[in-house]
Formats: structure tokens, sequence, C-alpha cells
């Protein structure tokens, strides 16, 4: 529409400002008025949803007409994906293994994207309960969280290192709980992740044993929703993408300033930030290693008969690649 205003027409300044306000709205980005929608993300108060922290300071999202509320109280991905199947929160972050576990449960889990690849998870054994090396685990009370990623690698850890699992006592230890449980002698080592591994460091002083658990593999944080809200509302998803988008290139071009957004969200000190940052990598994207990840925790699950299914799911059905294409083309690398 073409609105014609005469030259010589006297208008009080505050009108004109009105008018062109108004023109602003109605036109929009491509010609259509953009309103402000809301979504809500469940997720872990960790270091690996960066990106949602990093949009949130830099107001990313409200750019993007978004309303978001972060729900960052949920003990671990796992959990905060089962909470968005179950109607709590519209999108989740989760490690790939939520996915997989999901697509076994046939339940409707989509994944829009990754925005971190991280190694992270330590064994931790108490020296004073005879753990000094990797086969001393054996007869011993490991805690874990069970049915995450941590539960998965801790599994393939010890399958590489000669330990069946009969030959320990798993018990559930979700992540709140994971210093506690160790220092009280409830279990005898545990699987955990920052910030509980400097805290159980500092705690023992010199009386734990740590090793990887991740055997050169990392962990994807995906961004996950239901099959009903990719399909419904994918201009929400992109403008939700795009976001996460801008908040990856502020971190490539002011990667103090946003570690040091980080840091102060989540109330971390100076020593852990800087210690747990390198391990991680931040980006928007959807690759194949996703999928290699999530077959791998699939035959995983198969050959310990944690699942009724024999065979692995088609996970390509349980991603979206069209938010990452629109607002980040080149970040897709899935074979089709």
């Amino acid at each position: 529409m073409k609105y014609n205003i005469p030259v010589n027409a006297r208008m009080p300044a505050v009108v004109i400002l009105v008018f062109a306000a108004f023109l602003t709205g109605v036109t929009g980005c491509g010609g259509k008025e953009e309103k402000v929608e809301s979504l809500t993300v469940g997720m872990e108060a960790t270091a690996v949803n960066s990106l949602i922290y990093i949009a949130e300071n830099q107001k990313y999202f409200q750019a993007n007409g978004l309303n978001i509320t972060i729900r960052d109280n949920y003990p671990s991905g796992a959990a905060a994906a089962e909470g968005m199947l179950k109607g709590e929160v519209d999108v989740s972050t989760a490690a790939e293994l939520a996915i997989v576990r999901q697509a076994f449960a046939r339940e409707s889990i989509v994944t829009l994207a990754s925005i971190d690849r991280f190694m992270h998870m330590k064994l931790i054994g108490r020296k004073d309960r005879a753990i000094l090396d990797i086969p001393d685990l054996k007869g011993k009370k490991i805690g874990v969280p069970v049915k995450t990623a941590a539960d998965f690698n801790l599994g393939r850890f010890l399958d590489l290192n000669g330990i069946k699992v009969n030959q320990v006592t798993v018990v559930d230890v979700q992540a709140p709980k994971a210093v506690d449980s160790l220092i009280n002698g409830e279990v005898d080592a545990v699987v955990a992740w920052q910030p509980n591994v400097q805290a159980i460091e500092d705690r023992l002083a010199g009386g734990a044993s740590i090793w990887s658990v991740h055997n050169g593999q990392p962990i994807y944080c995906a961004v996950v929703t239901t099959g009903n809200m990719a399909t419904s509302r994918p201009n929400l998803i992109k403008r939700f993408l795009n976001s996460l988008g801008q908040a990856e290139d502020y971190l490539v071009r002011n990667p103090d300033q946003a570690r040091d957004i980080v840091q102060k969200r989540l109330g971390y000190d100076d020593r852990y930030i800087r210690n747990i940052w390198p391990e991680h990598e931040f980006s928007l994207r959807l690759d194949q290693a996703l999928i290699l990840a999530m077959e791998d925790q699939a035959r995983w699950m198969i050959n310990n008969n944690l699942t009724t299914e024999k065979t692995v799911p088609n996970f390509l059905d349980y991603i979206n690649v069209d938010g990452v294409k629109a607002v980040k083309p080149g970040a897709v690398n899935i074979i089709r």
C-alpha cells in the first residue's frame, strides 16, 4: 500500500512520529507485522546452555519478537526433555541420549539443533575406598544419574576397560546429589560434571581418583521440541534459532565478555569458569556426527537390554533441519 502525503501539509511533529511508527508496525519484516510470541525453555543450569544465556543477556530473543521464559531448574537435560513432552515447557535442551530413549519409546520428540559439544564428565572414586586404579571399581557402588548421557558414558567406559556392568552396583544419583552422595559415603564413586567435579576435588583434598568417561566422544547439547510444535509454529522456531545464531556470533566476536555473561548468570568463580570453558564447543549446528552418536548409543542400549526394541531407529525421523537451514544454512551437514 502506498501512502501519499502532500508536501505542503502542516502536521504537528508528534503526529508525524506516530504515523511513522504505525507504518513500521504494519509492515514489519518482509512486509508483515511480526507479533511478539512467548516461548518457555526447560534446561539444566550449566554452561552447556551458554548460547541461551548469552541470547537472553544481549536481548536477542526480544529483538526477534520473542518473550522467553527460561526454566533452568531441571536436574538434567533428560528430565527437561521429559518435562517438555509432558507440556511443562515448549522447548528443552538435552544430551542426545535423551533423544535416543524417547525415540525407542516412540515419543514425538524432534531435534532442532545442537548448541554445544562438550567432554566434561568425570568418574570420581574415593581413594579411601581402595579405588586407586580402574580395575578397583569392581564390586564398588557407583552413583550416576540413570537414563542420562552419563549413564551411557559410564557403561561404555566400563565395557572398554573390561568391567561388566554386573561387576559394579549402579546407584541412581542425580546431579544435584552427586557431591553429598560421594562425600557422605553413600557410594564409592560417582559420575559427575562441573561444578560438582571441582566441589568434590576440593572436599576430598587429594583423596580422589579421577578419569574422563568420554573415551574421545563428545556429548551434544541438543535443542528439542515436540513434533507438533516443530510443524505448527515453524516461524517461532526460526526466530528462536536465529537468536541463538546471533549469540554464537557475539561469542566469537567477544569471547571474554561472553564468558563473563555465563559466569555471572550461573554464579561461577573465576578459577572454575576458566577451567571449564575450553571443554565446550559452542555452535548452532546439525551435523552427521550427531546421528552417528545417537546410533552408537542406541546399539549400546539394545546390547545391554535397556530397551525391548531390537533395531536402531532411523534418527532422521527425529530431526527437523528447516530451522537451522533458514538461519545458518552452512551449519547443516546431515546425509539423507
